[in-house]
């Protein structure tokens, strides 16, 4: 039996956590923040309450896998989980709307046709076959194996893209994408939308972005009954149940290094704890810009996603019952100086009140390294709310209250401004997560930074990567 220590309580440290408890081995989770879940928050006032992080799950089958290797009870025994449909509503500048079904190519199309013009939704359909090709492509590599030793190859560009223009000149953005391939600006801003949701912007986001319309049209969108804090909750009682250990409020100072070797963390107590093995899952780029782990020059840093965005989120209280044909997605598309927002509408009994209100949120994506003042961001939150209003009919008369979240609160909770986003290929390699492996053995890396991190999904598909390292013996060197 080994000594662990895991660093954060992230989903994806404590997707690890569970693994490497059923295991065998002790694990201590050490939390700086007096709760779990990361960015997988929740903001409560009177009787409302709300998810700050992610709204909607997809690839649940990650935390299937997870439950199922973790204990008796199945995923769906501990949460609720229903499908989302209409996946999402998109309304347009130009006002006009779209209802797009969860998961069925077929409807997709046909919905794109009736809202759009003919032709529309075939343009998309073949756009989704080429989105296959990508994510066949990559989905082994980025999202089901160990990081290659080389990756390279996965830094050249999967998507097939149409070849345009005189020269024949390639296509490397998804804007590209939009404007040469869809041929209408309101389907290129509904593949624009997929790329802000996640935290890429489009104008220079890989070809290969496409692939994350493709895994939600496939795959489909799920809601977590009490909001994704609820799966949350139930990962870290699979972990107590486990035996796994935590501590909140108890930051990491060092990661404790011995003949070349990860043998511990030093806490901000100065109290030292022992390890055979360290897994964290605080953001990558937070561990050497804090020096948590010791580094001298650049070099001796690992390669990290560089996302440069973060998000907004206000979450608004209001009065008056959800209206029927109301549904759970809208994306707002940016018009007359306004940003592109998603509006979260849940209709759960847990999130409200009563029946005679409704708590909903209001996302926009921003470049992690704006600078406003509290004026500022409201004033930005404000626009964002103006958006939403043409979603959410008599959305200023109905509004009780509004609780504004910045970049600076996604810092303050989980370490970082930035929010990882899933992991492309292409793009020179730049949207890569850092390897589980770090380059200090006995040092893992889990969560949404590292390999095959980003989003909430995948953070899970992390701690599994990293729990198998250690427990097939790489880099052990046994119990004491």
């Amino acid at each position: 039996m080994a000594r662990i220590v895991v660093i954060g309580a992230g989903l994806g440290a404590m997707a690890a956590a569970a693994r490497l408890a059923v295991a065998g081995h002790r694990v201590t989770v050490y939390e700086r923040g007096s709760t779990y879940g990361g960015a997988v928050g929740r903001h409560e006032r009177d009787g409302f309450a709300f998810d700050t992080g992610p709204g909607l799950l997809h690839l649940p089958a990650v935390y299937r896998d997870l439950f199922v290797k973790t204990g008796k009870e199945a995923l769906e025994e501990c949460v609720t989980l229903t499908q989302v449909d209409p996946a999402s509503r998109h309304v347009f500048a130009d006002g006009t709307r779209v209802d797009l079904p969860n998961a069925s190519r077929a409807g997709t199309v046909a919905a794109l046709d009736a809202a759009l013009g003919p032709g529309a939704g075939e343009r998309w359909g073949e756009f989704l076959v080429r989105a296959r090709e990508a994510w066949d492509r990559t989905r082994r590599p980025l999202l089901e194996e160990p990081r290659p030793a080389d990756p390279a190859p996965l830094a050249r560009e999967p998507y097939p893209a149409l070849k345009a223009g005189l020269l024949r000149r390639p296509t490397t953005t998804l804007a590209q994408i939009g404007a040469r391939e869809l041929r209408d600006p309101r389907l290129a801003a509904l593949l624009d939308a997929y790329a802000w949701s996640y935290g890429f912007d489009p104008a220079t986001a890989p070809a290969s972005a496409a692939v994350l319309p493709y895994m939600e049209q496939t795959f489909g969108s799920w809601y977590v009954a009490g909001g994704l804090r609820a799966l949350a909750d139930a990962v870290y009682e699979r972990c107590r149940k486990r035996r796994v250990e935590f501590v909140f409020d108890t930051p990491v100072e060092d990661v404790l290094e011995k003949d070349g070797r990860a043998v511990g963390v030093r806490l901000a107590d100065g109290v030292t704890v022992e390890a055979d093995h360290v897994v964290s899952g605080a953001p990558v780029p937070a561990l050497y810009r804090d020096h948590v782990v010791a580094w001298s020059d650049g070099d001796d840093r690992p390669r990290h996603q560089v996302m440069g965005t973060s998000r907004v989120t206000v979450c608004l209280a209001l009065r008056g019952a959800r209206e029927a044909e109301a549904v759970h997605r809208t994306v707002v598309h940016a018009e007359g100086g306004r940003p592109t927002v998603t509006v979260l509408r849940p209709d759960d009994p847990a999130l409200r009140p009563d029946a005679d209100h409704e708590a909903l949120t209001v996302t926009a994506t921003v470049r992690s390294d704006q600078e406003r003042d509290a004026a500022g961001w409201e004033a930005f939150a404000g626009l964002m709310v103006e958006a939403a209003g043409r979603a959410v009919p008599a959305l200023d008369e109905r509004l009780l209250s509004r609780h504004v979240r910045t970049p600076e609160d996604v810092w303050r909770d989980t370490g970082s401004a930035e929010v990882p986003g899933p992991a492309l290929a292409g793009a020179g390699g730049r949207l890569l997560p850092a390897d589980n492996r770090s380059p200090l053995p006995g040092l893992w890396f889990a969560g949404g930074w590292a390999h095959p991190g980003g989003g909430l999904s995948h953070a899970g598909m992390s701690g599994a990567l990293v729990a198998g390292f250690i427990v097939e013996g790489a880099d052990f060197r046994g119990s004491r």
